[in-house]
């Protein structure tokens, strides 16, 4: 039986991993399986943040919505409620940009909902 040499395979996968993580401090830039635990784990981090991305804006659209409503003298709950009664579908974010860069669109939106 013929002998299979897999050097080339294995160097090319290492340098793979040691590029990767060119910036990681101490060992985990230099020594391979200290390379790859954190490159696995930068990346479980990154899935993770890409979630936490999306629940940090919706609060902030959330909050923003609502300091501008309660400026109109309804609360966020309320305003969101009429929104759905009066079938305005407009979503959260459009909502929040509104608020800060068109008060006046935003103020005529809460009379309509009223």
């Amino acid at each position: 039986m013929v002998r299979v040499k897999r050097g080339l395979m294995v160097k090319k996968r290492h340098k793979k991993v040691i590029k990767s993580t060119k910036w990681y401090r101490l060992l985990n830039s230099k020594v391979f399986s200290r390379a790859k635990n954190a490159w696995m784990k930068a990346g479980l981090n990154a899935y993770i943040g890409r979630k936490q991305k999306k629940r940090i804006f919706r609060r902030l659209w959330t909050v923003r919505i609502n300091t501008a409503a309660r400026e109109q003298g309804i609360n966020y709950s309320r305003f969101i409620n009429a929104l759905y009664t009066k079938k305005v579908n407009l979503n959260r974010k459009v909502l929040s940009n509104l608020a800060v860069a068109n008060l006046e669109v935003f103020n005529n939106i809460v009379k309509f909902v009223k």
